[in-house]
């Protein structure tokens, strides 16, 4: 072993910790990365936080680079910026799907370099852009299309984030909780409460992992209108609305996970395509307002049953090491 590191530790169902965890030597093909930021990803990790993982989801749902199992005591994390430390490329400032800890061994090939003009600071929501262009994939937008993003949260922004850039299309960022009009201003997209939303969409992606946001979803869509459904309830089974007008309208509702590419791209397209591609969006500054909050590595136990309890509201927070 090549020592120790400290981990942010999910040790138990709503307990958490900084933990030593042992660090192991670097094969010829790995690198050493010594972590400068991490993001939460709030929903997957309150939901990890609390222990809700389901049982059936465990080998699924596992992070690329986890340390432990569900429900704990478990090391968990997929957004981390950092330096190479040594290995091949070392100096690079690169991302990885890592953990929040303070040193990792991973394989050189996992890693992607930053680009220049991409922020390290910035650069830790790259596994959240590259979520929203699988989901764009997956729903294919349109020029001028009609579009409502129903949930504002670090994955519903990102993904009108990155359609504000389509031409013609109309944006509009739909959630409950009004400050998030600061945010979708910011990215240059409309914004509304559910009950003011626009209806006659051509397509909805939903983020807000309710069952009240999916339901709206579905009533903002015009005739033969799709719903892309990008929320992941855990253990929760949410009620769908497809009584009423929902056959006579011929609705549809699509799933998309980042975990494989989407299929229209599969036969291109690598996961690490994908990735590099996030990274060059992320040269936009208007993605900075995502990161809505900071903290210090050290404060992450005390700071995560607060946004898993709802207690500290906002969208990414990035972990500074």
């Amino acid at each position: 072993m090549a020592g120790t590191t400290r981990a942010f530790r999910v040790a138990a169902p709503g307990q958490a910790d900084i933990a030593d965890i042992p660090l192991p030597d670097p094969g010829p093909d790995d690198v050493v990365l010594r972590t400068r930021h991490s993001a939460v990803s709030r929903g997957t990790e309150s939901l990890v936080f609390r222990g809700q993982v389901p049982e059936s989801q465990y080998e699924l749902m596992r992070a690329p680079f986890q340390v432990g199992d569900f429900p704990g005591p478990v090391v968990y994390g997929y957004l981390a910026v950092g330096e190479v430390e040594a290995g091949p490329g070392a100096g690079r400032t690169v991302f990885a799907l890592a953990p929040h800890q303070e040193r990792v061994v991973v394989p050189a090939a996992s890693v992607v370099e930053v680009p220049a003009d991409v922020p390290p600071a910035r650069a830790v929501l790259a596994g959240t852009v590259e979520t929203a262009v699988n989901a764009l994939w997956d729903a294919a937008p349109r020029v001028g299309d009609r579009v409502a993003v129903v949930g504002a949260g670090m994955v519903g922004s990102a993904v009108a984030g990155v359609l504000a850039t389509f031409p013609g299309v109309r944006v509009e960022l739909v959630d409950v909780d009004t400050s998030r009009r600061a945010v979708a201003e910011a990215l240059g997209v409309g914004f509304a409460t559910p009950d003011a939303a626009t209806g006659e969409c051509d397509l909805v992606l939903h983020a807000s992992t309710t069952e009240a946001g999916l339901a709206r979803s579905l009533e903002l869509l015009g005739d033969e209108g799709e719903v892309v459904e990008m929320s992941w309830f855990g253990e929760n089974a949410p009620r769908v609305p497809l009584g009423e007008a929902f056959h006579s309208r011929r609705l549809a509702i699509r799933a998309s996970q980042v975990g494989r590419v989407a299929p229209a791209r599969r036969a291109r397209w690598s996961t690490t395509d994908r990735l590099r591609l996030a990274l060059r969006l992320l040269a936009d500054p208007r993605f900075e307002a995502l990161i809505t909050d900071t903290c210090a590595f050290e404060d992450l136990p005390t700071v995560m049953p607060q946004l898993a309890a709802g207690e500290r509201p906002g969208l990414a927070v990035r972990v500074d090491y």
